[in-house]
């Protein structure tokens, strides 16, 4: 699976984990090795994470249901809580750098591929 920025014509994720269960999306990365550039976990329904007990930051995306970044966050180190994003339907957790790399902001247009 592909999480392609459509706006900007480069790929966010080309290594794509989905945690579309109430257990994978409560496990996330918990317990997971620092994410390698191109890997990353696609949360489907979330609202908001945290990084308690992770042992690496992440860059954060959040998603409307029509494929729309609404909000960024940079560098979310460990033992935080990310913000609630009521109209998110999906929470990109990605290596740190990503956002900056791929120029992605708010507004962009993403697509999920096969």
């Amino acid at each position: 699976m592909l999480v392609l920025n459509q706006t900007r014509d480069i790929p966010l994720i080309t290594q794509t984990r989905w945690a579309d269960t109430f257990w994978l999306r409560l496990r996330g990365l918990l317990g997971s090795n620092p994410l390698k550039p191109g890997e990353g976990l696609v949360l489907v329904g979330e609202k908001s994470i945290h990084t308690f007990f992770m042992g690496f930051p992440i860059d954060v995306v959040y998603v409307n249901k029509q494929g729309q970044v609404i909000r960024l966050q940079e560098n979310m180190v460990p033992y935080r809580l990310g913000p609630l994003v009521p109209k998110s339907a999906y929470v990109l957790e990605m290596p740190i750098g990503t956002i900056d790399q791929t120029n992605t902001k708010v507004g962009d247009q993403l697509k999920f591929e096969s």
